[in-house]
């Protein structure tokens, strides 16, 4: 078995661990026992190497036999048998490892100092703001560090606070609400925050910061984004104005409810945002586009995550948008290798790697999931939608067929999820992202030179704006012809069961296509 093999084995043994864990409780004596039996397992394994009698032992056949017929009279196990004995046997380590470290995460949030204040009366705390505030139409909200703890402040949109200021603030500890349609406290267990505070008296205390070379860098950005917000706002009308922000900054605060659920009726709504399925998608198609203009894959897999590097930078460098980016980054990087087997293994590695950092995205950040499986739908199934297509199509189609066949392949594996958590679907969704994905990348091109140029010659910026503006009044042409009541249907509490039932048809139907159409994808 080759090394990335092994690796992807081990990773989806850690992340099944933390599955598991997440869903149910894992008693202590089954985690001693899958341990005892893991290292059973590897010491059987190593003391073939070295000692032959040990195969003739019975517990050695007991062990054996279920995987495999072996003969105990006969020759020696080979060695194939023998490493395969041996990555079932870490496998086994990695799944007790996977469950630890969601009880780590677990022990960590319930031993939390400051979360034991929740709900206990008003509480004056110091602490510095520790990201870009998030400011909305009527409010905006703070994250707050003290200590080593994180609370979420909300207050009035004004007075303006920056990153890095310290404030001590008044008010009442709450613990995040849980509701029958939005479990708040999940929601924010995700970025390690047990606390909320809502409209409590804000202090300035200083606005002396104390730097370091992240936090310097950080600051410019945040500035850096507000001019381009500024200029954003001055060269462009809402609608307009709203959709610009959130496609090159990735923010939708200032948006309206109403433009909101147009978005959502259109399946539109992942277009202005920073997450997995606009960064993987907008790689994809950017890819496509370069290779259509005669670059080599390598030079337009350079180029692109030069792209993807500058986007997620420009929008404050948001958890999400880091997650997107890695993900986007995998599958741009499966795509130079040009094996479906390495994609494959090198998301679930990265999966892996971001989970160990923090387990508890797996289950409480939909933003995780969708990155996830949008590019696992382009991997695996994005392939089989371009071999369909093309036997309808001609040649000189083919950046057409690359921008449908991404489209369909990344919402045939995010559907679901979205369906789960928000209970919407749109009818349109795939009419309408036909119609839209192939102005977006040059969108975003021109509203960042309009909105860049801008803050240093208002007359070049306003030359960029012209093509902007047609672009994005074709996008808000788009959302009001097909934001009808009929284009979307919201169900109401998804049963688990239909997700696992629709996740386990669609992995059958892709081994069947895999298998009829001669697609290697192992």
């Amino acid at each position: 078995m080759s090394p990335s093999k092994t690796l992807f084995f081990l990773c989806i043994a850690f992340i099944s661990g933390i599955f598991i864990e997440s869903i149910i409780k894992v008693p202590q004596i089954f985690i001693c026992g899958i341990l005892f039996f893991g290292i059973i397992t590897l010491v059987i394994a190593l003391a073939e190497q070295i000692f032959p009698y040990v195969r003739q032992q019975t517990f050695f056949r007991l062990l054996v036999t279920p995987f495999v017929s072996v003969e105990t009279s006969g020759p020696r196990p080979t060695n194939s048998l023998l490493s395969h004995i041996l990555v079932v046997g870490f496998c086994l380590l990695f799944l007790v490892l996977g469950i630890l470290r969601v009880q780590i995460s677990e022990f960590n949030v319930a031993h939390d100092k400051l979360s034991k204040l929740n709900d206990k009366g008003k509480i004056i705390l110091t602490g510095v703001i520790s990201n870009e505030p998030d400011v909305r139409d009527t409010i905006q909200q703070i994250k707050v560090k003290v200590g080593e703890s994180t609370i979420l402040v909300t207050t009035k949109k004004y007075p303006d606070y920056k990153y890095l200021d310290t404030i001590k603030i008044t008010g009442k500890l709450e613990t995040p609400s849980v509701t029958d349609t939005f479990n708040y406290k999940n929601y924010l267990l995700k970025d390690h925050i047990y606390s909320v505070m809502s409209f409590p008296i804000i202090e300035i205390v200083s606005q002396k910061h104390n730097y370091n070379v992240f936090s310097f860098l950080y600051e410019k950005i945040i500035f850096f984004k507000g001019k381009v917000r500024e200029n954003i706002r001055s060269n462009f009308l809402p609608p307009q104005s709203s959709i610009l922000e959130g496609t090159v900054l990735g923010d939708n605060g200032a948006m309206t409810p109403d433009l909101k659920v147009k978005l959502n009726a259109t399946g539109l709504r992942h277009i202005i945002a920073v997450s997995g399925t606009h960064v993987v998608i907008l790689s994809s198609v950017i890819m496509s586009l370069l290779l259509a203009l005669g670059f080599w894959r390598k030079q337009a897999f350079y180029l692109v995550i030069v792209i993807i590097v500058i986007y997620i930078v420009l929008t404050g460098l948001p958890s999400s948008g880091v997650r997107a980016g890695i993900m986007g980054g995998a599958y741009l990087l499966s795509q130079v290798l040009g094996r479906q087997s390495m994609g494959l293994r090198l998301i679930t590695i990265s999966c892996a790697m971001m989970l160990l950092i923090n387990p508890l995205l797996l289950l409480y950040d939909v933003g995780f999931q969708l990155s996830f499986l949008a590019v696992l739908g382009l991997i695996l199934v994005d392939p089989l939608i371009k071999l369909f297509i093309k036997k309808f199509t001609k040649d000189k189609a083919e950046n057409f067929v690359s921008i449908v066949s991404t489209t369909f392949a990344a919402q045939i594996f995010t559907l679901p999820i979205m369906v789960y958590n928000f209970g919407n679907v749109s009818f349109v969704s795939p009419i309408t992202n036909l119609l839209v994905l192939p102005i977006v990348y040059w969108l975003m091109v021109f509203g960042f030179l309009s909105s860049v140029a801008g803050i240093f010659w208002s007359a070049l910026g306003w030359v960029f704006s012209v093509p902007s503006y047609f672009l994005l009044s074709y996008f808000v042409w788009v959302i009001d012809l097909f934001s009808q009541p009929w284009a979307m249907r919201t169900f109401s509490k998804v049963n688990f069961f239909w997700l696992v039932l629709f996740y386990l048809l669609l992995a059958s139907a892709i081994r069947y296509l895999n298998k009829r159409y001669s697609q290697n994808f192992t």
